[in-house]
Order: C-alpha cells, then structure tokens, then sequence
C-alpha cells in the first residue's frame, strides 16, 4: 500500500514538474542592464557571457564560504557539458576572481567564472527579496544587443536543482539530518605523522 502512495506521489511531481516546465516557458520576460563583473582577463559585461549562445545560465554562488552553495557546484559542473550545448553558462560569487579560479581548481570546476564584487548586478538580480547575496540562477535570453531576464529560481535544502536531496530522501535523509561538507574526510584515531596543524 505504502509504495503505491509513493508511485502516485512520484507521478503527481511529474505532472507538477511538467506544469512548471511550461509556465516557465510562457513566462514573460523583463528587460535588463548589461551588467559590469570582474573575471580573470579584466573586466566583463552580461552581453560577453552569452558568446555565441542566444540563452545565458548565471549560477548566484554565496562563495567558497558557503558549503551549502558548493554543494550545488558540485552538481551543476558534472552536468556542464550537456547545458553547454544549447545555453551558455557561468557562475558569479561576490569572492574576487583569483579566489574564484582557486577554488574552482580545488574543486575541479570547470565553470566559467566572474565576479559581481557585491556590487549593482546581485542588488538588483539576486534571486531572494530579503538577501543581498543569495544562491540560485538566473537564466537570461539575448535578442541582438537587448538582455532579458526570463526565469529564475532559489537554491536550498530540498529543493528541485540539486538531486541528491531525492537520493537521500530514498535513504530516510532529510535535510535536518545532513549537512554538506566541504570534504568528507575521517581522522584517523591514530596519525602517522604525529597528528600537529591539524585544522
């Protein structure tokens, strides 16, 4: 009995899912500026990260000191190839872009990266009301030199953009119950080395 309510559950997300697909697809887009940022090679503006895509991703990263933000990192770059194929992608933090590349190479990240530097683009663009540096995505379409925003969404536990949350759902993991590391790591109880500047 139990599994088919979860079968029917399951199919109603699908329904669901499908009903957003579509209202995201019929949402009505919003004009924006063309946004200043800081990369690696000098300063950048929204129009560059488009290349020679039509549809623009920007991931909203909160920094290398958010592990909740590098979760979803984590996930979104295993996935890069199949977006970039059909949309441009790139992440924004508020981090400078030296300690971007950094970590993103601690990571193995492949993302393209930049820097809103905590300035006018996340005031204006991030996707949470009540913050000023807020985790999720922003997708943007280019129609000649004109930028607009069409769809956005919010990261956080549970959501619908990081699957692992369902893996540990089927595990009876909740996200009250776990919470992501930036590496997993055991000390051993014993350290070959002496065991000194651990941090």
């Amino acid at each position: 009995m139990s599994k088919n309510k979860i079968r029917d559950l399951e199919n109603r997300i699908f329904e669901l899912m499908q009903k957003l697909q579509k209202l995201q697809k019929e949402n009505v887009k919003q004009e924006v500026k063309n946004y200043d940022f800081s990369t690696l090679n000098g300063r950048s503006n929204l129009l560059d990260f488009f290349e020679d895509k039509d549809k623009l991703l920007v991931i909203h990263n909160m920094g290398q000191g958010c592990r909740y933000c590098t979760l979803w990192g984590d996930g979104i770059n295993s996935f890069l190839p199949h977006l970039e194929s059909v949309i441009s992608v790139i992440l924004v933090s508020k981090d400078s872009p030296k300690e971007q590349r950094k970590f993103a190479n601690d990571r193995n990240w492949n993302f393209k990266m930049a820097s809103h530097n905590g300035k006018e683009y996340m005031k204006d663009q991030v996707s949470d009301e009540n913050y000023d540096n807020a985790p999720g995505a922003v997708l943007y379409q280019r129609e000649n030199n004109k930028i607009y925003r069409k769809n956005d969404c919010t990261f956080g536990p549970g959501d619908i953009y990081c699957s692992i949350w369902s893996f540990l759902s089927l595990a009876g993991i909740s996200d009250n119950d776990w919470t992501p590391q930036f590496s997993y790591w055991k000390r051993p109880e014993k350290l070959d080395d002496g065991g000194k500047n651990i941090i």
